[in-house]
């Protein structure tokens, strides 16, 4: 089977490989259809993604179709187009046993510690899969970045009487815009970036966009925000600076939700956080409940993922292309990769 190997830091490169045989009962051979590339992979790309070493398979959105079952009977079946849930978490440590397997002190994602979906077959334990009968093969494979910030909607308990920052409008930002607005929240979005603070205007229908400029103050905030400050606000950049600087944005009682990540440390003025009595939360992954969720709301209508996806490729070409997606001019949002 064709497989795409980054074999380290900017070099991807073609390998044939057997494809899995056997099967033990709770597992489940998959044909990987559709591939969505996120910044995880870039980071790795880059040599700049924590927890991760070379050679790696990379690709863990994925949407495929189930070709082998191992003899475990449940609701998946030969044939059905799955989403994957690609955190394989070990079940028996402390966070497991309290239903938080998103944070499995043993945890193994597909595509960041073990190998993951860029290539023909993939075997992985049946209750990893979610099917759905309704959504395309290129909707399945978005359902695990929408998922990320589903579950940081639901740490941070957003209300429809919470007013929301967003920092970042990348594809994990605009997942965390998605659910706070389904939960009816006002949003305002924070960037860099004028082309996606339109798109997050245009296609997300937040409330209000602003660029981060240099000077910017959480002055531009109460100006938006009837004189108030954000009651919830989400850093979803990973960029060291901007989340130092996100506690200055957060309300008296408010709260704050990293959910990037980056290697290093964050500092923060300890009298400011605790006159605000600052809520800090981290939002690592996501939960079962997470994909069923989100799968029900794109087969009702309630989410279209059309617009996100900016960019395609077909598998074969997926290594010449890479490099240019990183160029801000290619004005890449979320790229499909197909098989």
């Amino acid at each position: 089977m064709k497989t795409i190997v980054l074999d380290s830091p900017t070099v991807f490169k073609f390998q044939e490989q057997e494809a899995p045989t056997s099967l033990q009962a709770n597992e489940a051979l998959v044909r990987i259809r559709k591939i969505g590339i996120c910044g995880t992979d870039y980071h790795a790309f880059r040599g700049k993604q924590p927890f991760f070493s070379y050679p790696r398979v990379l690709g863990h959105e994925l949407g495929a179709e189930v070709v082998r079952l191992g003899g475990e009977k449940n609701a998946i079946h030969v044939g059905d187009r799955v989403t994957i849930e690609p955190y394989l978490n070990c079940g028996t440590c402390q966070s497991c046993l309290n239903n938080k397997s998103n944070c499995c002190q043993n945890l193994q994602v597909l595509g960041v510690h073990v190998d993951g979906g860029m290539t023909e077959y993939l075997k992985v334990p049946i209750h990893k899969l979610h099917q759905s009968k309704i959504l395309s093969y290129e909707q399945l494979a978005l359902v695990e970045p929408l998922s990320i910030g589903a579950h940081a909607v639901q740490r941070a308990e957003v209300t429809a009487k919470d007013m929301v920052l967003v920092i970042g409008a990348g594809p994990i930002g605009l997942s965390v815009m998605q659910f706070a607005k389904l939960r009816g929240a006002k949003v305002v979005v924070l960037d860099i970036n004028k082309e996606r603070l339109n798109f997050a205007q245009e296609q997300m229908q937040v409330d209000f966009i602003l660029e981060a400029t240099e000077d910017f103050a959480p002055d531009a905030l109460r100006s938006c925000l009837d004189g108030f400050l954000p009651t919830v606000v989400f850093d979803a950049t990973g960029n060291p600076n901007s989340m130092k600087n996100a506690f200055s944005y957060v309300s008296f009682g408010g709260k704050l939700v990293f959910v990037g990540l980056f290697i290093g440390e964050v500092t923060f003025d300890d009298p400011l956080f605790h006159r605000r009595e600052i809520t800090l939360l981290a939002s690592r992954n996501s939960l079962p409940q997470d994909f069923s969720d989100i799968i029900h709301l794109m087969e009702n209508g309630k989410i279209d993922i059309k617009p996100w996806v900016t960019h395609r490729a077909d598998f074969d070409d997926l290594p010449h292309v890479f490099n240019d997606w990183l160029d801000p001019k290619s004005k890449v949002i979320k790229t499909v990769v197909a098989l």
